[in-house]
């Protein structure tokens, strides 16, 4: 019979225990993360909240295995990554990480189809690039190119292509950050959608506070610290907001 430690550590996604980053040294050292505490459940929604350099990008990047902690601890399903070599960390990007980011970063010369269907080549368990783009309401645009798209729609083949690869853990960073409110709230409810029927832990960064009533949880950031961590009790959707 798993311990209280055991069971515990078996519902958590991610935990950190005094995460620090550090950029530079002596006099110009800059402190982006002090010391981060943190315990995110498997499978919820969890909003990053902030403003500009409070430290939340960092932390986001360290989760996902782009950057190291300078000090600290970082557990993923109660395994230590702190320690991990390159080797290990590109290894746990491929098989549990997906990424996406305020631009879109899809090539110009392939279709929405096209861009979705270079991750699944190399991923091990893939989902089909006709159902990614289901799952994100982009069915009729398969065969479009990024220029034949909005900027909503590029960000949908975005979230498309990251979680192509079914992927355990979806990072979201800024996703709404170039985009109109309407278009925004169509980007957020296919973030939702996606989390609500492929179960990723997914953590979506904002300086937005309107976002975070999306959330399952919602940690906010200032200083390279957490400030605060509180749960939803009742869930908004994203039709429901306003900003």
């Amino acid at each position: 019979m798993p311990t209280p430690d055991a069971a515990r550590a078996a519902e958590l996604c991610f935990e950190t225990r005094g995460l620090a980053k550090v950029y530079g040294t002596g006099a110009s050292a800059v402190h982006a993360l002090r010391g981060v505490d943190l315990e995110l459940p498997e499978r919820e929604l969890i909003v990053l909240l902030g403003a500009s350099g409070s430290g939340k990008s960092t932390l986001l990047n360290i989760l996902g295995g782009l950057d190291h902690a300078t000090s600290g601890q970082l557990f993923f399903r109660g395994a230590e990554l702190t320690a991990a070599t390159q080797r290990e960390l590109t290894q746990y990007r491929r098989r549990h990480v997906g990424f996406v980011f305020q631009f879109y970063n899809l090539m110009a010369s392939l279709t929405a189809r096209e861009n979705v269907a270079l991750v699944t080549e190399i991923a091990e368990r893939p989902i089909e690039p006709e159902e990614a783009l289901d799952l994100v309401g982009l069915s009729p645009r398969l065969e479009h190119f990024p220029a034949q798209l909005s900027g909503g729609e590029q960000q949908r083949v975005a979230i498309a292509r990251a979680i192509a690869k079914r992927p355990s853990v979806l990072l979201c960073d800024e996703p709404t950050g170039a985009l109109d409110s309407a278009t925004g709230i169509l980007v957020l409810q296919a973030i939702k959608d996606v989390n609500d029927s492929t179960g990723a832990t997914t953590l979506l960064i904002t300086h937005n506070a309107a976002v975070a009533d999306m959330a399952d949880r919602v940690v906010t950031f200032s200083d390279g610290q957490v400030r605060e961590m509180r749960r939803n009790p009742h869930r908004k959707s994203p039709k429901e907001l306003s900003w």
